[in-house]
């Protein structure tokens, strides 16, 4: 069997973590000290596929071979571990990066200054907090000022002398602040626009949208009595006359009347604003609304049982996917000149009509003996909930809007036709399974009248350009995935991350916008986030290994720059710790081409030929997530758990199944209309490689895992009961008609549509064919997964008299656990299980 191993450092201390070479040429990070001098450590090479030691541990807690990896010390509160930074962004000069710290002991954090030269950072005063918080800053278009705000008041800050401007002081909320293209500022409060002139500091309205009906559309009572009160009774008559004489008044005087604001857009009553975006010309607005009118039922609540005034406290909570009802949004374009509001009608969007379900729902009729009969309707179509899912070009002449059909089928890149206030479609993706949530970056090529987006046609995502009046342009290609895309300020280049030499490296890239010259900015190896600086000459870079929690690095665009860390917030008591970093290897499917990849956890003194050993399979949670990269997980929990049971003899591994995010298009709809089936099929393959490979027994082998995590060893041991001795299952979800709609319904349609889905995808259906001892940790405040889905199968199993199970309830704990004292009472009962069964 042939198969291919990344080595990541198997079982070692991070003291003894040492980096090697590859053929091609590695990139060398250079560590800041904290020294006085700035001394520069000396550089370390850095494997691709390796973990990337960039720290010195302590040498006198290295030296304490007694530490051992105990549960009381890695489910504490994870301060411990260190603090690394988060919510970072570039300083307004290039040479200064801002970052958030948590505090120790404390929910709160605070905001660090550091100069990319320096080796230390300063914490920012909170009298100073309304300068620095400038991370989204809008910049206007002779890069001189910036517009920004913070706690709700707008802000402009001159650039070269840092000057600050505090332009609004109020107890109001304004929010999408912004320069317009005559020099002054706009910016919104509630459901109004105000312009601001910065030379006569005058306050323009320029829209109030009222969700209410039109006053003018609004007609008198004119049924029988209504009529007859006017007719017999004068004091009713002289009222209606009086108020229609005030009303007739008030409308000359605006239309006569210059300082009076003509603002006003009745949008009709019961309804809700869910997009509102302003022209950089300040004279147009793109607005989506919908019904405000709420179908959640009083049913829907979670009860609170342990809350601060003593009583059971009823929290409202989203809907189940079986009860949420379709939604259109209603897609206008707004004239602020004039005044006139032209609604943008959907009908011009291929495919909009066609019944994309047509194949699911016969399926479904067949099965009760019915016919189905498909037709061509309009579908509910709505703007998606993506980032910024309306663009304007800067010169504020066109706007692209991006919509998705409510089935998750479809998605369109639209523009407006500002000429003939209408819609007309760039772009259709179709996706027979469904439109990823990730992957909807767009905006304009400022100059010409080219869009670019990303984009799965082609199974992995991809960036593409595309001139209104011409074909789309693909200017990356490949099995890898690209995101979080940045276009430089000279527009010639596109900046972004892609995990294009291995699915578990994600370095940046950049691609010429004209020449299509593709060339790789980093090789750190692991992961490695980015923000440009405003000059577009170097990035800022949070890097990470499997077992190094993320840092900050600033590296020029040169291709032979060096990466210089900045930040050294890992604890040396971590460092200290003999940590077991995992292998990736790529474990061959026995149902597909595709290798799954996974971390593999082995033994430090693993001998192929000893006593066969024991193993645990971890299952991420999410679904759609990647956990098998190189990089720092999210898990870090369970990376520690995994080296404490590898430091008792376990094997642990942890499989990116399919479902996973990273893999591209086909990984991750392959559990379309029947989750549980592709991923447990992964799980047995796993299994086969653990004792092929790894000297397990597969008579000792147990399996566990949060959320989907949680759902996949429900389904795995119900419907495959002979694949693991025993299994824990935390918060986990047990039929998937239960769950909110957005996820749910992308991956099994709705419950009215494809009830077959939901039956095969939901183990609370084959909870008859649990074999084998099973723990249920469940959280009773989770909003996310009910405590109603532990409740519903703990009562199924009753009913079916199942004996090997037990259940633990957590009484103050969300679905993402926060106590301490929770997550080592749950941790205690999964390596129980695991002694007691394996």
């Amino acid at each position: 069997m042939k198969i291919k191993i990344l080595t990541a450092a198997i079982s070692l201390s991070l003291v003894a973590c040492v980096t090697t070479t590859t053929d091609q040429t590695a990139e060398k990070i250079l560590d800041n000290t904290y020294s006085n001098n700035k001394s520069v450590v000396a550089a370390k090479e850095v494997k691709s596929i390796a973990i990337a030691s960039t720290v010195t541990p302590n040498a006198s807690l290295s030296a304490n071979n007694d530490l051992l990896i105990t549960l009381e010390q890695i489910m504490s509160d994870p301060d411990w571990m260190g603090r690394s930074p988060q919510s970072w962004y570039w300083g307004d000069d290039n040479q200064t990066i801002f970052y958030k710290q948590k505090r120790v002991g404390s929910p709160l954090s605070d905001l660090y200054r550091q100069a990319t030269m320096d080796d230390k950072a300063e914490k920012v005063k909170l009298a100073q907090m309304h300068v620095a918080s400038d991370r989204d800053a809008q910049r206007n278009k002779a890069n001189t000022h910036e517009i920004y705000t913070f706690e709700g008041n707008v802000f402009v800050k001159e650039l070269a002398s840092l000057d600050v401007q505090q332009l609004t002081y109020t107890s109001a909320y304004e929010y999408s602040a912004m320069f317009l293209n005559n020099g002054n500022v706009a910016y919104r409060v509630g459901n109004k626009f105000f312009q601001h002139d910065l030379s006569s500091n005058k306050i323009i309205e320029l829209a109030n949208l009222q969700l209410k009906a039109d006053p003018k559309d609004v007609k008198s009572d004119d049924s029988y009595i209504a009529t007859e009160q006017n007719d017999l009774i004068a004091y009713v008559a002289l009222q209606k006359r009086n108020s229609e004489l005030r009303k007739n008044q008030q409308e000359k005087l605006k239309a006569q009347n210059s300082t009076l604001t003509k603002s006003d857009f009745y949008l009709g009553g019961n309804k809700r604003i869910n997009h509102a975006s302003l022209s950089p010309n300040g004279d147009k607005l793109i607005v989506s609304i919908s019904s405000s009118v709420s179908s959640q039922a009083d049913s829907d609540i979670m009860p609170n049982y342990i809350a601060e005034d003593g009583h059971v406290k009823a929290e409202k909570v989203r809907q189940r996917v079986a009860d949420n009802r379709q939604y259109n949004d209603e897609l206008f374009l707004l004239d602020l000149k004039s005044g006139q509001k032209f609604p943008l009608s959907y009908d011009v969007l291929p495919g909009a009509d066609e019944d994309v379900l047509a194949s699911v729902k016969a399926e479904n009729y067949q099965r009760e003996g019915k016919v189905y009969q498909s037709k061509k309707l309009l579908r509910n179509i709505h703007v998606m909930q993506a980032n910024s899912p309306i663009q304007w070009h800067e010169n504020g002449k066109q706007v692209a809007v991006l919509l998705e059909a409510w089935d998750n089928k479809d998605r369109w890149l639209t523009t407006v036709n500002l000429m003939e206030n209408k819609l007309e479609s760039q772009h259709r993706l179709h996706d027979d399974a469904w439109i990823n949530w990730s992957f909807n970056e767009f905006g304009w090529l400022q100059g010409d009248n080219t869009l670019y987006y990303l984009s799965e046609e082609t199974g992995y995502s991809h960036l593409y350009s595309k001139n209104l009046t011409g074909k789309a342009k693909q200017l990356t290609r490949g099995q890898f995935e690209i995101s979080d895309v940045s276009l430089t300020q000279d527009k010639s280049r596109f900046v972004f991350k892609a995990n294009k030499k291995h699915p578990g490296i994600y370095e940046i890239y950049q691609v010429d916008v004209k020449s299509g010259q593709f060339s790789a900015l980093t090789d750190l190896g692991g992961m490695n986030d980015y923000a440009l600086s405003p000059d577009d000459s170097t990035l800022l870079i949070e890097h990470s290994t499997v077992a190094m929690p993320p840092e900050l690095y600033v590296k020029a665009l040169n291709d032979d720059a060096t990466a210089i860390r900045l930040t050294h917030t890992v604890s040396e008591k971590f460092l200290s710790m003999p940590w077991t970093a995992p292998s990736v290897v790529a474990v061959p499917s026995s149902y597909q081409d595709e290798a799954v990849y996974s971390r593999v956890y082995l033994p430090k003194d693993f001998d192929k030929t000893a006593e066969k050993n024991r193993a645990v399979m971890f299952s991420h949670g999410a679904g759609y997530l990647q956990n098998s990269h190189l990089g720092w997980s999210g898990y870090f929990r369970e990376y520690m758990f995994h080296s404490l049971l590898v430091q008792q003899g376990y094997v642990v591994i942890d499989m990116d199944y399919r479902a996973s995010a990273g893999y591209g298009r086909d990984w991750r709809t392959a559990i379309y209309r029947h989750m549980g089936k592709p991923e447990v099929e992964d799980m047995r393959d796993g299994v086969n490689w653990l004792v092929d490979n790894a000297n397990v027994d597969r008579q000792r082998i147990g399996t566990y895992g949060g959320s989907y995590g949680g759902f996949l060893t429900l389904m795995s041991m119900f419907t495959q009961p002979d694949l693991f001795q025993s299994g824990s299952a935390l918060r986990l979800v047990s039929d998937w008609a239960y769950y909110n709609h957005g996820y749910t319904s992308n991956i099994l349609n709705t419950p009215g549509d494809d009830a077959i889905a939901y039956e095969r995808s939901s183990p609370i259906y084959f909870a008859e064919g649990l074999e084998k001892p099973l723990l249920i940790n469940a959280p009773m405040v989770d909003d996310n997964v009910f405590f109603q889905d532990t409740v519903r199968l703990v009562q199924r199993l009753i009913e079916l008299e199942k004996q090997d199970f037990e259940t633990a309830i957590y009484p103050v704990e969300p679905h993402g656990f926060v106590q301490p004292s929770s997550w080592l009472n749950e941790y205690r009962r999964i390596y129980k299980l695991f002694e007691n069964t394996l």
